[in-house]
């Protein structure tokens, strides 16, 4: 995929509530420099959108780009440019003009998304022909998601569209979700919702999801139950989206699938378990781009999305 569609020299910035990374590519979709530094995370919304400003400046010195596409944590509506909600990994990040805000940082046009959909730009390019459909999920501290109808990613009402942590899930039931409401797969499907499942299950704290996966593999009953609980949980999630959308290809990716095939089978076998006649052959499968995903798709939203420039909050 060519990260610079429009042809121009433009800047992909991923912002994580840990992480910020930022990438110039050239005019041919190739990388010129890179640039990564700890996100401020704690110090609210003007800082981090320094930070922004801060990171393409160092990626473009000589001030080459022609506009910056952003993949920012939290619900992003690309439309308006506004963070519409968010948890407090960035705080005071809901209500944030994010287009306008990096625009007149940087005096450049900025087109942002949701970081999760921004990563799956890059796979839905993948596909043959410029129909495809996507379901693309994300799970690792949270459930996150992107789809995509016939060529065309759905940002939805606010930019909410593809968040597939908050449907429901009967192995959640009665659990509190971080969203406020009970009983959403993000609680049971998630990194810490499968290692609280183990606690739950077992009376005991554990550090972490890999301590799980590391007693589930030597065979302990309890951690194996919320491996596969978690991973079931979302493959019929999935698998019922499936059949809803029609997808041409499921990804799944994040940190949990990473654990070993305890995980990947469970989902597979529970995906499969829910599909229709015509989408029986459908597997889940893992993202075909690396660590450059989000900073390719944040890049090459600045020729598909609504553009920000600078001077709208003056």
């Amino acid at each position: 995929m060519n990260a610079a569609a429009n042809g121009a020299v433009v800047i992909g910035l991923d912002l994580g509530g840990t992480k910020t990374a930022a990438a110039l590519f050239a005019a041919d979709g190739t990388v010129r420099a890179r640039h990564s530094r700890p996100t401020p995370a704690r110090e609210g919304a003007a800082a981090v959108l320094d930070a922004l400003a801060e990171a393409a400046a160092e990626v473009d010195p000589d001030r080459l780009a022609t506009a910056v596409g952003v993949a920012a944590a939290g619900v992003v509506d690309p439309r308006t440019g506004v963070v519409t909600s968010a948890t407090e990994s960035i705080r005071d990040w809901a209500g944030t003009a994010l287009g306008a805000g990096l625009a007149e940082r940087t005096g450049l046009p900025v087109a942002c998304d949701n970081d999760v959909r921004a990563t799956a730009g890059p796979e839905l390019s993948a596909l043959p022909g410029c129909h495809g459909s996507l379901l693309f999920a994300a799970v690792g501290t949270g459930v996150g998601g992107a789809l995509a109808v016939d060529g065309r990613m759905l940002h939805g009402g606010s930019g909410i569209a593809g968040h597939l942590g908050h449907l429901p899930s009967p192995e959640a039931a009665g659990l509190a979700c971080t969203c406020g409401a009970t009983g959403h797969l993000e609680v049971i499907a998630s990194g810490p919702g499968i290692t609280a499942h183990y606690e739950r299950l077992t009376g005991t704290s554990v550090d972490r999801l890999e301590t799980v996966a590391t007693r589930a593999a030597r065979g302990d009953e309890a951690a194996v139950r919320a491996v596969t609980t978690g991973a079931a949980a979302a493959g019929r999630v999935l698998g019922g989206l499936a059949n809803a959308l029609g997808p041409d290809r499921v990804v799944v990716g994040g940190g949990v699938p990473r654990i070993g095939a305890l995980y990947g089978d469970a989902l597979a076998a529970a995906f499969a378990a829910e599909l229709m006649t015509p989408l029986r052959g459908l597997v889940p499968v893992p993202p075909l781009f690396g660590h450059d995903a989000a900073v390719m798709g944040a890049a090459a939203l600045t020729a598909t999305l609504p553009l920000h420039h600078p001077g709208a909050l003056r």
